[in-house]
């Protein structure tokens, strides 16, 4: 049984599981080793100040994290004669669709880096589980091919954890998808929020 089953079960009552939902949340994000996310911090200024570009994806909730993260740090950040090159390559349904459905799903990810990435950009791969076949696969790839990996992951971090160069982790418990993906947008918008004033 894992933490939010045990909350329920402590109280089906809505506001006091919201409470103890929010405590949770808490305990998480002070879990969160905050040099992790300065390391993080300084790729996302260096691509800035390179031109490098920014490539996010995931899968599924992760998915929509990764289109959130590169919307915000794009154009949430407002620096227009200077930006942030993000891009989220889960946001084209027709490439990814014709990819999954002529080569397989393994392949969505890293056939879009064959096209938009280059040596030097940054590769962001968002998973809870760490273990999904098409993003392992895709950052093997730019990490073959001189790109700089970063994978932001919860649970134990799976396999991507491993495998990236840089790894900003949300330790949770084995299959707390909710909590996984509350942090990881927490973690969007913190960063989003920081580099706006930083480069003020």
């Amino acid at each position: 049984m894992n933490k939010v089953d045990k909350i329920f079960n402590q109280s089906t009552n809505i506001s006091e599981f919201s409470e103890k939902y929010f405590q949770y949340l808490h305990s998480i994000l002070l879990s969160v080793n905050t040099k992790e996310i300065a390391t993080f911090a300084t790729l996302l200024l260096g691509a800035r100040e390179s031109g490098s570009k920014i490539i996010f994806m995931g899968n599924g909730g992760s998915a929509a994290t990764a289109s959130h993260f590169a919307n915000d740090i794009a154009y949430g950040t407002r620096t227009f004669e200077k930006p942030f090159r993000a891009i989220s390559i889960t946001d084209n349904n027709a490439v990814i669709t014709a990819v999954a459905n002529d080569d397989g799903f393994d392949k969505i990810f890293i056939q879009q880096l064959q096209v938009v990435m280059r040596p030097g950009d940054i590769v962001v791969a968002i998973s809870a589980s760490g273990r999904s076949p098409n993003l392992i696969n895709a950052i093997k790839y730019a990490n073959k091919n001189n790109a700089i990996t970063v994978g932001i992951t919860a649970f134990d971090g799976g396999e991507l954890k491993n495998t990236v160069k840089h790894s900003l982790h949300v330790p949770t418990n084995q299959g707390e998808y909710g909590p996984a993906e509350d942090a990881h947008m927490i973690l969007d918008h913190l960063l989003g929020a920081y580099l706006t004033r930083v480069i003020l």
